[in-house]
């Protein structure tokens, strides 16, 4: 216990050594948040380039500016690695490792258990060991602890443990990474106080629960919350397409009451690493328990319905015109799954492609954020938006709004429009020309 105790004042005075495992969207930004906040940090990474571009200070995510690498590197308060052994000299270990799905949609914790072991070999009295990835409830108490607890040191006593799930939102300006409360769960109270201890120093506010899995349920929640509500948003859009209504027109006037009512949008589908995965591994968990997670469920299948639906309202706009898809020059708009961000896992725009290639349209794309994206095998390259690239499609998809892309000389110079993201409301001349979801 007295090394434990003796942690939380190496927290408080700035001398604790700290690891993070993970430089990807999540890990990064938290480890150059501890960095400046005077710790010294390890990044711990199996990406050589990634650590070759670190220690060369530049960036490789969006929202981390070369400088701010710079910064930390140059000072030599951050240092990043893909020598595990040196997990061994961090008195705290944060884990940012990715969370996917299997092919069946079953929770993948392969990243966060050969994170565990390399911990595991290393594991020495007085440490403490935060996991920050997305998964089911129990993940820490069930997989963690007799893991780390087979060195025959005991949690709570020799180590802690704690569950403190990341809020990273890419792209978004408003709040920055401080300003979200930071929710901690640990394994026992003085796991919790010390985890607590470790986020107060670089976060306006820190919100403890009771236990580890308090905390990962928190975290499903969340999503959770978004996916079946955007999955509601995604039901009214189908529902006004067939009653010939505009879906924007109706949130629009719906978002105007002052309460009772949170405003969703709908879309082509769900992306990104966090909304079209969590809720399912909390539905896999509850199967388990023999609970079916009905709204879950019935969310991800309306949501995962949408590329079909967009490939669907393609063939019509194109058969309108007595354009066949086979053989149709289709132009997408955005591979990434949200504007203004270069990550594609789970992007709705790599379901449209694969559908609409597989009916033989001649499929381009454009993304300033993404320069490459394979399909199914099939290599695609982001096209230049010149005039001669819009004026010989035949159609041109908006998947996904990004901010650098000028969409009123799109509308000026494309023959059809499908704008599944309502970029094109209010441009001139839009007119009979823009279809929409």
């Amino acid at each position: 216990m007295h090394r434990l105790q003796e942690l939380k004042g190496h927290i408080e005075s700035r001398e604790a050594r700290l690891g993070v495992m993970g430089l990807g969207y999540v890990g990064l930004p938290l480890a150059l948040e501890f960095a400046r906040a005077g710790f010294r940090v390890t990044g711990f990474e199996l990406d050589g380039k990634k650590v070759e571009t670190l220690e060369a200070g530049e960036s490789y995510i969006g929202d981390v500016p070369a400088e701010a690498v710079r910064e930390v590197t140059r000072s030599g308060v951050l240092s990043a690695t893909v020598d595990m052994g040196e997990l061994a000299a961090c008195d705290v270990i944060h884990v940012c490792v990715p969370t996917p799905l299997t092919k069946t949609r079953d929770p993948d914790v392969s990243h966060i258990a050969a994170a565990l072991e390399s911990i595991r070999k290393r594991l020495r009295s007085g440490q403490l060991v935060i996991l920050g990835s997305t998964t089911y409830p129990g993940t820490t108490h069930e997989l963690f602890v007799p893991m780390l607890e087979s060195t025959g040191l005991r949690v709570g006593v020799d180590f802690s443990v704690a569950f403190a799930p990341e809020r990273i939102d890419p792209a978004n300006k408003q709040f920055a990474l401080r300003e979200v409360p930071k929710v901690v769960g640990g394994e026992t109270p003085l796991c919790t106080e010390l985890a607590a201890a470790m986020y107060e120093t670089i976060f306006d506010r820190v919100v403890q629960v009771s236990s580890s899995q308090s905390a990962e349920m928190v975290k499903l929640l969340e999503n959770t919350f978004r996916a079946i509500n955007i999955g509601l948003a995604n039901e009214v859009a189908l529902m006004c397409d067939r009653l010939d209504l505009d879906v924007w027109e109706v949130i629009d006037a719906a978002a105007t009451k002052p309460y009772g009512f949170m405003k969703f949008l709908p879309g082509p589908g769900l992306g990104g690493h966090c909304i079209p995965v969590d809720p399912t591994y909390l539905a896999w968990k509850m199967r388990s328990l023999n609970f079916p997670a009905r709204f879950i469920e019935l969310a991800t299948e309306i949501n995962g319905h949408m590329p079909q639906h967009v490939a669907d309202r393609v063939a019509d706009i194109l058969n309108d015109d007595r354009i066949a898809v086979n053989g149709a020059r289709i132009l997408v708009l955005g591979a990434a799954y949200k504007s203004d961000v270069a990550d594609v896992r789970e992007s709705p725009a790599l379901e449209v492609i694969r559908l609409l290639a597989g009916k033989g349209g001649e499929i381009r794309y454009h993304d300033p954020h993404v320069h490459e994206l394979d399909v199914e095998g099939r290599t695609y390259k982001s096209v230049d938006l010149s005039d001669d690239v819009l004026q010989s499609s035949d159609l041109v998809v908006i998947l996904t709004d990004h901010s650098a892309v000028d969409t009123a000389r799109v509308v000026e110079r494309a023959p059809r429009i499908f704008d599944t993201r309502n970029a094109t409301r209010g441009i001139p001349g839009s007119g009979d020309k823009v279809r929409r979801l």
